[in-house]
């Protein structure tokens, strides 16, 4: 699948801090000369209200605002989501407290969870600036409890409510889409054979004094239905790539998911909806510590163009190949990240 990288966290320790030299494997700094616009005023990437769209005297209008953002977007901001705060501040401070045992152990052989970065497919290939641990979580017997941290001792429990919480915010969120779209609510969730798949992402983004010629994570898209973001710490650093090609900061708000379109989602809805282009740059002085939360179909689900988007359309035609999840997924994961290429080789 990938192969083996050492931790950031303990390169940087061994040499003696964030003021050491980066490896030349790390080195980007073709980076510096990218255009990068300020991220607030009509630069800023919407903000949705959850409780707005449940609301019967204010969903119609919230829900055309969601609609724009998946359209012109691919990302917006979700406030008022509900999940307690006593879960939301749980998961951080289980990242926070203990970010070393949380971003670091083992993958095995050609697995997708553990710690580790992916998409790392020969030995000369740049590497990102990061520590990840990636977990299936849901549904609870896809968990593989070996890659789970036991330290500190309420991370699993907290991890546990909250990704239960956070995907059935998603599972509202792609019944309102489903309906936005003109379908029946239950019609993506009905794709997805058996309610889909989530899986959880620990970021660990240690500061680097050539900040400027490092990369987070790579440019590129998403290949689930929908992302939810959540900011542990206030350190920044998330981007979102333009039509014009600059470079969109993200600033969270307080207490906010920042929420994007996958590649599946835009598979689904022949292209209506926009899975967009995205990376992490670092800081030079500290940490930036993220969890994102994946949502996707079943392994045994379809993944193409809705039927109910093209064939039952008059005049509409399939922009993107139908492959079965598992195939999907495995092509993905084989090659390197690298913006939209995935998604191009998808299209018909």
């Amino acid at each position: 699948m990938s192969l083996p990288v050492l931790s950031v966290q303990a390169m940087v320790a061994a040499a003696g801090g964030a003021a050491a030299r980066v490896p030349a494997r790390y080195l980007r700094p073709e980076v510096a000369a990218d255009a990068v616009v300020a991220g607030d005023g009509e630069a800023a990437i919407p903000a949705i209200d959850f409780q707005r769209l449940l609301q019967r005297e204010t969903s119609h209008d919230e829900s055309a605002r969601l609609h724009e953002a998946c359209q012109e977007w691919g990302f917006f901001q979700l406030i008022n989501h509900g999940v307690p705060d006593d879960v939301i501040e749980g998961v951080k401070a289980s990242v926070e407290g203990n970010k070393e045992a949380v971003c670091s152990g083992t993958r095995g052989p050609g697995q997708l969870e553990g710690y580790g970065q992916l998409f790392v497919v020969s030995e000369d290939q740049k590497l990102d600036w990061a520590d990840l641990l990636h977990l299936y979580t849901q549904p609870p017997h896809h968990r593989n409890m070996r890659f789970w941290p036991d330290k500190p001792d309420t991370f699993r429990s907290t991890l546990d409510a909250y990704s239960s919480a956070v995907k059935s915010v998603a599972d509202r969120l792609l019944s309102i889409m489903s309906k936005n779209l003109g379908l029946r609510p239950e019609v993506i969730a009905n794709r997805c054979d058996g309610g889909g798949v989530q899986s959880v992402r620990m970021n660990c983004y240690p500061p680097c004094s050539e900040a400027d010629k490092v990369v987070g994570l790579s440019p590129h898209s998403d290949a689930d239905l929908l992302t939810l973001l959540l900011q542990v710490n206030e350190v920044h650093g998330l981007q979102v790539k333009r039509d014009d090609g600059s470079w969109v900061p993200v600033r969270p708000l307080d207490g906010a998911f920042v929420v994007n379109v996958g590649d599946v989602l835009q598979i689904f809805t022949n292209g209506r909806y926009r899975s967009v282009e995205h990376r992490v740059v670092v800081n030079a002085e500290r940490e930036r510590l993220s969890v994102a939360a994946f949502h996707s179909p079943s392994v045994h689900a379809t993944i193409g163009p809705l039927r109910e988007l093209v064939a039952d359309q008059e005049g509409e035609v399939a922009m993107y190949k139908t492959v079965d999840h598992e195939s999907f997924m495995g092509l993905f994961f084989s090659a390197k990240l690298e913006s939209k290429s995935f998604l191009q080789r998808m299209k018909l």
